[in-house]
Formats: structure tokens, C-alpha cells, sequence
């Protein structure tokens, strides 16, 4: 009897209309283009404006379209798994009001948090669901509302971070397509270098957390590049490696989008050549759990049946992780 593994068997994305460029933010911030994109890469990024709007707003209209595309209702949804840095509200899970607002009826979920790395974590974590026979389709979104917790008047944050998400349908599959393999790490040390100060049960929100404006996320950008330039490359180089690939095998390599430079490391570690490394960190810049599917939507029509992917992430507190993929369609 055939492995089954969970194939993706359809993707989709989105992105807010509202675009806020690199000359706009020279009017905001003591910081010029030209900084920016030497260093990032980064030349424009998507903020979601409207009153009440969140992270779930961004996640109904790439699911909606998502099961069109699939031609399937949302009732047939047996699990979502919403991978998330800035959920709706601390509770209820973003994962159930994506559920009521699409029509999710058959569906349980939960929010899972591994700032940008979650994704990837979603993906391995709803494959086993699928291949324990458990679930038949299990939904795995991944979205972020990075403008909710960014200090515009803090440049070294500010200028990375866009708003945007999308979402992958798992299913079984018996050709061997599908997640592969994936290695997962974390480490809690690096808490101090990438994280949002106030807001939780360790120091919840008062007068004195607001007016010191601990309810954005903070960064010591040189440490964590140094950390993620390294681990980002080793990851995706290790899951090749353990799976007996070289960089021929390798379709496309599918990196989170923090930094270019940080990118351009991935792929010179693991040998794949540019015209196979997946960027669209110039047009969205850092949309944390939403950088992976929106590549995957945004490439899609080029992906081809077997083909293998790599993808790779690294995300605060510390987190990475890599995952070989077969493309089931």
C-alpha cells in the first residue's frame, strides 16, 4: 500500500490595496530608499487600512477564493490550522472566526504562534492530520497584521514589515506528492532579541506599557540577522542533504521573505541558482506567516506536478525550519 502523504491541492493569496513605498516612508522616519534597499531589499509594502479590521479580514477573501479554485465548500473543511503573529484577539482563536466567517461548520481549529516560522510549522503540523488518516482536508492559513504591532517612528522595524497572507489546502495523496520531510527547530534564547515587551501575562497592558510604547515589536536587528543568516541556510541545506538532493533536483527554493541578504545566503548555501529562488520581498516586504503561501500563490501557475520545493523560514524567538515538498499538481 502507497504512503500517503498531504499534498497541497490548492493555494491562494492576499494582499491589502494600500501601498506604502519607500518614499513615503522617508516623510515618516529619518530613513532614505536607497538605505533600504541595500539592506533589505524592500521597496514597497501593503498596509491594511479600515476601521475593525484584522488578521482574519486578510485570511476570508484568500480562503473564499482558495476552495473556488478547488471547487469544494467550505463545509467540507475538516481543520484549520491559522498561523499568526497578530490573531484578531488574544482569545477566541483566530482559526475559529476565520471558521464562522467563511462557513466553516464542520470544521475545529486553533491559532498557532511561531512568528515567522509558523507557517512552516502549520504545514508540518496539519500534514499529520492527513497522513494519520484522521482528516481529509485540512486547512493551513497563514496571515499576519504587521501594522497592528509596528512603531512608525522606529526605522529599524518599521521600514521590514508589510500586512498580508494566504492559505494551502492539504489533502491525501497517494503518487508521492506532497510534504516530505521537515526539520523544526527553536530556541527560546534568542526571546531577547525579536520580541513585542508588553501585551501578555507577564507584563499586560497598563498606562505605563502604552505611554512606553512596549505594544510594538522589537528588534536588535544585528543579532538576529546574524542568528537567521546562518540557520536559515544550514536548515535548508540539511533537509536536502537528508533527503539526497542536490541542486539540480531542486525545482524551486521557496524562502521566507525577511531580508535579500538573508535570502541570497540560503541559496548560495544550497547551491540552487537564482532563477529558482522565489522573491517577492521588494513588492510585500516582511508579512511574517504570510510570506510562504504568498509566494506559493504568486508562482503557482509555474510549478509543475513532482516538482520539488524547498522551503525555508526563520522567526523570533528563536525559530526556522525547512520542508521538502512534492508539488501534487
Amino acid at each position: 500500500m502507497s504512503k500517503i502523504h498531504a499534498a497541497v491541492t490548492a493555494v491562494h493569496g492576499y494582499v491589502p490595496d494600500y501601498v506604502l513605498t519607500n518614499h513615503e516612508l522617508e516623510t515618516m522616519v529619518d530613513t532614505n530608499d536607497e538605505w533600504i534597499t541595500s539592506r533589505t531589499g524592500i521597496k514597497e509594502r501593503r498596509i491594511l487600512k479600515g476601521e475593525g479590521l484584522g488578521t482574519s479580514d486578510m485570511a476570508v477573501p484568500a480562503v473564499n477564493a482558495l476552495l473556488a479554485k478547488r471547487g469544494i465548500s467550505a463545509e467540507e473543511i475538516d481543520l484549520i490550522i491559522f498561523c499568526t503573529t497578530t490573531p484578531d484577539f488574544v482569545f477566541p482563536a483566530t482559526a475559529n472566526i476565520l471558521a464562522d466567517k467563511i462557513g466553516a461548520k464542520n470544521a475545529w481549529g486553533y491559532d498557532l504562534q511561531a512568528a515567522c516560522s509558523g507557517f512552516l510549522f502549520g504545514l508540518a503540523t496539519g500534514s499529520q492530520f492527513i497522513e494519520s488518516g484522521k482528516h481529509k482536508k485540512v486547512l493551513v492559513v497563514g496571515a499576519d497584521k504587521m501594522s497592528s504591532i509596528m512603531n512608525f517612528e522606529d526605522r529599524a522595524t518599521c521600514i521590514i514589515f508589510g500586512d498580508g497572507g494566504g492559505a494551502v489546502l492539504l489533502e491525501p495523496n497517494d503518487e508521492g506528492n506532497g510534504v516530505i520531510d521537515s526539520i523544526l527547530r527553536s530556541d527560546g534564547s534568542g526571546a531577547a532579541y525579536l520580541h513585542q515587551k508588553a501585551g501578555g501575562s507577564v507584563k499586560p497592558a497598563s498606562h505605563e506599557t502604552v505611554d512606553a510604547r512596549e505594544h510594538f515589536a522589537y528588534q536588535e536587528g544585528q543579532a538576529v540577522f546574524k542568528f537567521a543568516v546562518t540557520n536559515m541556510a544550514e536548515v535548508a541545506a540539511e533537509i536536502m542533504d537528508r533527503n539526497n538532493l542536490v541542486a539540480d533536483d531542486v525545482a524551486w527554493l521557496v524562502p521566507h521573505q525577511a531580508n535579500k541578504r538573508i535570502i541570497d545566503a540560503t541559496a548560495n548555501r544550497t547551491g540552487i541558482s537564482a532563477d529558482k529562488v522565489i522573491i517577492n520581498i521588494e513588492r510585500y516586504g516582511n508579512t511574517t506567516n504570510g510570506t510562504i503561501p504568498l509566494c506559493l500563490w504568486e508562482w503557482e501557475d509555474k510549478f509543475k506536478k513532482g516538482d520539488s520545493l524547498v522551503l525555508a523560514a526563520f522567526g523570533g524567538g528563536f525559530t526556522w525550519g525547512s520542508i521538502y515538498l512534492k508539488w501534487a499538481y
